[in-house]
């Protein structure tokens, strides 16, 4: 009891952002929250200290190691940027993607689950869901982090290479790709595409965690 009471409680992402010094008071800021972004601190001085990073610094990363090295090599990214990725049960299998805010980890966008799909194909989706929503909001100053090469060629190549059958539990995959591509043919872009440098910074920030 005693610990757990000693604990501070940084909230980065939930219903009002800020440092908690109690577990319960920090469950209220997070509970039903999508995507909430919170961690528990010995000493006060170290919350603080992490209220003013980013969140991605201190729970980007499963791995203390991971972590340290996205805060090692954290000027070398881009900060105004968004990050996509997605996450496959099996291949094929249950596949969705999202989009987050690089340095808070605030989701901007979601989609499946989708029956039947596959990581590439998730991670080529959220790449162009990414590209339209900029271009629609006018943000083409915004980069795009991803940590598929396999879905940045499709992308540039505005076609993709994919064994995946189409059968009638992903026909809306199917259809998705189409509008995908299409929407590629007939928008141009000034926004870059980056490789999210997994090696070492640890998982991109909108990783699904389940690895």
């Amino acid at each position: 009891m005693t610990k757990s009471k000693s604990k501070y409680y940084v909230v980065w992402v939930g219903q009002q952002p800020g440092i908690y010094s109690s577990w319960d008071e920090c469950q209220l800021q997070i509970k039903g929250y999508p995507n909430a972004k919170y961690k528990s601190f010995k000493t006060e001085s170290e919350a603080k200290a992490a209220f003013g990073e980013s969140a991605v610094e201190h729970i980007g990363s499963k791995k203390k190691n991971q972590k340290n090295d996205l805060k090692n090599h954290w000027h070398l990214i881009e900060k105004n940027s968004i990050s996509v990725d997605a996450a496959c049960s099996k291949n094929p299998g249950v596949m969705e993607y999202r989009g987050v805010i690089t340095t808070t980890g605030e989701e901007l966008f979601r989609k499946g689950p989708f029956s039947e799909g596959t990581n590439n194909i998730g991670e080529f989706l959220a790449l162009v869901h990414a590209l339209s929503l900029l271009c629609k909001m006018n943000k083409e100053d915004i980069a795009i982090y991803s940590d598929s090469r396999t879905a940045m060629a499709w992308v540039r190549n505005k076609k993709i290479k994919t064994t995946l059958k189409k059968t009638e539990a992903n026909k809306t995959i199917f259809e998705m790709i189409d509008r995908a591509l299409k929407w590629l043919h007939n928008n141009h872009h000034s926004i870059k595409i980056l490789k999210w440098d997994t090696a070492n910074w640890g998982e991109i920030p909108a990783d699904f965690g389940r690895k």
